[in-house]
């Protein structure tokens, strides 16, 4: 058994490195090895004191020493010190939970998920164990395998720690238990199961996860239960727009700005929706609404771009391209349409360095294949 305060030390770091894999989860992005930022490593690297093996002393080997290698990013290190522990009989407990972490945050999915299964195997009451032993086989494409392993852990965790409902809401939409994930999703939120803004929620995750015919059936459900709740006809409209259907989603955009008129993304898709209509001076004022209300937003100055061009202005096109270009250079759609209106106003050596810069990041946001046996 771990002192009381190392066990305090060891538990805060278990739940600091749990919800660091839950958030990269969150932001549905790939994850990649080395979890710590370099600000974080510097700051730990200042702040605690030297290791042993910094000393030039090598004690004997601990799980508060491997726990601080990973904390310093030392990942191979760590995985050579849990090894030696893991020769001791009895294994020591944390050493497979801490070997899971580190597997994880080198992408190794099945080791980490053993791993975790073993940590489990050892002491079932490990629920932090649990949950990342759910993430994981998520993570691996078995929403069906994860869900009564998240279930599991669910029910026994303390619900502050909210971030593991919404990892067991997404593998339920995965294998269409929707209203499994809608309840998932209002326990996450504080909503009522049945509520207006749980079936919101789960429409605007679903319309997320490109279930388009579920998420439309959860927002129209909303408006059932709530006629007047905001940004229910703002998703209906998304989803008509990204059908195709622009009649339906400009109805749908404009019954929301009935409701909720200072939204400015709101009047980015109205805008959107009038440009592709060809209703041009609708859409011109639309995102003249929405750059008053979004200023820092470029979605709306690209979108002015274009109505500004589609009018043969482009002077005015290249006074709003220009903003938009300097609010985020490393977009090639503003180059290319600032090289259009360039090009359009006769500024032939400004359209060619335009053009010549969208290329360029264009090519370097293409993925390369990989061309390695």
């Amino acid at each position: 058994m771990l002192p009381s305060s190392s066990l305090r030390e060891y538990t805060s770091f278990n739940r600091t490195m749990l919800r660091v894999s839950l958030l990269c989860i969150f932001a549905l992005t790939g994850l990649h090895a080395g979890w710590q930022t370099r600000a974080e490593a510097q700051s730990t690297t200042a702040t605690s004191p030297p290791s042993a093996a910094a000393e030039g002393v090598q004690s004997a080997p601990s799980l508060a020493h491997a726990r601080d290698m990973v904390t310093r990013g030392r990942l191979e290190d760590a995985e050579r010190e849990l090894d030696a522990l893991a020769l001791q009989q009895p294994e020591p407990d944390g050493v497979e939970r801490l070997r899971g972490f580190v597997a994880y945050q080198q992408n190794r999915l099945s080791e980490a998920e053993a791993a975790f299964a073993k940590t489990i195997q050892q002491n079932p009451a490990d629920m932090e164990s649990t949950e990342m032993r759910g993430v994981v086989l998520f993570r691996m494409g078995k929403p069906a395998d994860a869900i009564p392993v998240l279930e599991r852990a669910h029910a026994a965790v303390s619900s502050v720690n909210v971030d593991p409902n919404y990892v067991l809401a997404a593998c339920y939409m995965t294998v269409g238990r929707y209203d499994d994930a809608r309840h998932a999703f209002a326990m996450q939120y504080g909503f009522q199961p049945d509520s207006a803004p749980a079936y919101l929620i789960t429409g605007r995750q679903l319309f997320r996860h490109e279930l388009v015919q579920p998420a439309s059936d959860a927002a129209h459900k909303a408006l059932e239960i709530d006629p007047k709740l905001p940004l229910a006809h703002r998703l209906l409209g998304e989803i008509a727009l990204a059908k195709g259907e622009l009649p339906e989603a400009i109805t749908e955009l404009q019954k929301e700005r009935d409701l909720n008129p200072l939204d400015g993304e709101l009047y980015n898709r109205l805008g959107d929706a009038y440009i592709r209509s060809g209703q041009y001076h609708e859409a011109q004022q639309a995102l003249d609404r929405a750059v008053l209300l979004e200023p820092n937003s470029t979605g709306p100055y690209i979108l002015l771009g274009k109505v500004l061009l589609q009018q043969q202005d482009p002077v005015m096109a290249i006074m709003y391209l220009e903003r938009a270009e300097h609010m985020d250079p490393a977009n090639y759609m503003i180059h290319t349409l600032l090289a259009q209106a360039y090009r359009t106003a006769d500024r032939k050596d400004d359209a060619a360095r335009e053009f010549q810069t969208a290329a360029k990041l264009q090519s370097a946001t293409t993925p390369k294949p990989d061309t390695q046996q």
